[in-house]
């Protein structure tokens, strides 16, 4: 049995955050002691390492919710989890794309300045004027 603490030391999940998932129902309620304090069993801390592990590879809490409910689970229930990991990627890919682009702004932004300053800033201009830009960079256009 281990203590929220221990858990958290396990886990590198920080306390605060362990009692948000008890209340959002992803890891059950944990058992208490005579003097009110937590005890998670090895079950709860595998639990917890597999939602850390999600939220690591960028999962929305969401998604972490819905695989873990697919635990036990046969047969086609199981697409799920693959059409999860499939729009995970997918999403990051245009992550990719957008920071690709917004690299590629940033660096015609940096470049656009001589470095001295006996004349309007070319960087402060093109931060100030969207419409100077190249092409599109953010997630919205």
């Amino acid at each position: 049995m281990y203590s929220i603490g221990e858990l958290s030391r396990r886990t590198g999940v920080k306390v605060p955050t362990i009692r948000f998932y008890e209340d959002k129902g992803l890891l059950p309620k944990p058992e208490r002691t005579a003097g009110n304090q937590r005890r998670y069993d090895e079950t709860a801390l595998k639990r917890l390492q597999f939602i850390r592990h999600g939220r690591d590879l960028g999962l929305p809490l969401a998604d972490v919710e819905a695989l873990l409910s697919l635990e036990g689970a046969r047969g086609p229930d199981l697409d799920r989890a693959h059409e999860i990991a499939e729009r995970q990627l997918i999403d990051l890919r245009k992550r990719i794309d957008q920071l690709r682009r917004l690299e590629a702004e940033l660096s015609r932004i940096s470049a656009a300045c001589d470095g001295k300053h006996g004349h309007v800033c070319a960087v402060l201009h093109a931060f100030g004027d969207h419409s100077a830009c190249q092409g599109p960079h953010n997630s919205k256009e």
